[in-house]
């Protein structure tokens, strides 16, 4: 394997599509501790990779840096909303929410952010699954305010306006 410098580390991630070659370069940025989350932004973005190959190098970054955890699984999971949503492709997305919810649960973006990707005319992600995903976050994030409010929104959409009553009561508490 090639020692790459942080220089071609980060074209290589932005520019190259050989899979061989952004794995050595990746490598090689592990080897030398590199824990930019900002370079590494750039390997989630190149265009070349397969969701696989995406997945394959966060579980990998993060497990070798779990200080960056969090903003790796944020990473992708912003990524797979973005470049997949026109193939209705959210369960990578919502799958790296909740990894991202886990490393750090008081953290409210991750919730929110799923939220946001929510398209009741196909149901992605699954309401409920979004229900269920928003219930464990309101014990857990400091100001849950946001998460009433979709909870509201979300039951009322389902058609169970009384239970998204429950959490209207507990939005004016």
């Amino acid at each position: 394997m090639s020692s790459y410098s942080p220089e071609q580390i980060h074209k290589c991630f932005s520019e190259s599509n050989d899979f061989d070659e952004i794995f050595d370069a990746f490598e090689s940025a592990l080897l030398q501790q590199i824990d930019d989350i900002g370079m590494y932004s750039q390997l989630f973005w190149n265009p070349s990779l397969s969701p696989e190959e995406l997945c394959l190098f966060g579980e990998k970054l993060a497990k070798e840096f779990s200080h960056i955890s969090y903003d790796v699984y944020f990473w992708l999971a912003s990524v797979f909303e973005t470049t997949y949503a026109q193939k209705d492709n959210y369960e990578l997305a919502f799958t790296y929410y909740r990894k991202a919810a886990k490393v750090n649960a008081n953290e409210i973006a991750p919730y929110v952010k799923l939220c946001d990707c929510f398209d009741p005319i196909v149901n992605l992600p699954p309401i409920d699954d979004l229900i269920s995903f928003l219930v464990e976050g309101i014990e857990v994030v400091s100001e849950p305010k946001q998460l009433f409010e979709w909870l509201i929104r979300l039951y009322e959409i389902k058609g169970e306006g009384e239970k998204g009553e429950m959490y209207a009561r507990r939005l004016r508490e």
